[in-house]
């Protein structure tokens, strides 16, 4: 199953947008979260020659302006199209996905999204600044196992893997990939959460976004060549 890298904070190509955010694209035809801008999403989707016809669905982890920001033009390119958001995302999102024509579909627990491939997880409960926040990641069901395509991970990496793992339980994680929110942590806390990655066995990591620089270079100083390098433009096969 192929991930191709839409938006995030670097790149080896010039002529394409870098920023706060991400956005990835499963299988050509699932789109997680849609960076910060709309314009410099749709540049990248055309620079990357990706056909924005064959995205059927757009699936926004959290309602937070760095993943929701493109989400409005490509509104615009792509009418009616379905934007899977949680239960708990405000109601003014939910609103302005109507009002821009897409059809938000509201989703609470495991959510299939591509042929018993690629699944929602669901609404999980977090926290952000003191407050409730809905979010939700991706599954990816393949040949090597289970993989984790997180936004933000507001409610937790941990939380976030082990709620997987609940959902299939004979199942081996493979990769954990996005934001893991580790930007303010301690060094000490990143590094007992990396101790717990092995302790669950996930074979490869692409941590980026709001890991922070000192989460992603201790993930990448333990998981070495099994670390993904998360790149705009690059894709990575799970």
């Amino acid at each position: 199953m192929e991930i191709v890298t839409v938006f995030d904070k670097d790149s080896n190509e010039k002529n394409l947008h870098i920023g706060w955010g991400i956005s990835f694209l499963v299988d050509q035809v699932i789109l997680l979260d849609t960076g910060e801008k709309g314009e410099w999403l749709v540049d990248n989707l055309d620079g990357l020659k990706i056909n924005t016809g064959k995205i059927e669905k757009i699936v926004i982890s959290h309602d937070h302006w760095d993943h929701t920001g493109g989400l409005w033009d490509l509104l615009k390119i792509r009418k009616r199209i379905s934007v899977y958001g949680c239960k708990g995302f405000s109601e003014k999102f939910k609103e302005d996905v109507k009002k821009g024509g897409g059809n938000f579909i509201e989703v609470e627990g495991l959510t299939e999204l591509k042929n018993r491939e690629v699944f929602s997880t669901g609404e999980i409960e977090g926290d952000y600044k003191g407050k409730y926040i809905a979010e939700q990641s991706i599954i990816i069901k393949s040949k090597n196992g289970i993989s984790i395509l997180t936004g933000c991970a507001h409610p937790g990496i941990l939380k976030i893997i082990d709620t997987v793992r609940d959902l299939f339980p004979d199942e081996s994680i493979y990769a954990v990939i996005g934001g893991f929110h580790l930007i303010e942590e301690d060094r000490r806390i990143i590094e007992i959460i990396i101790e717990e990655f092995r302790k669950r066995d996930i074979k490869k990591v692409g941590a980026t976004h709001c890991t922070g620089i000192t989460g992603i270079e201790l993930f990448k100083e333990e998981y070495k060549d099994d670390f993904l390098n998360i790149k705009v433009g690059e894709e990575i096969e799970v």
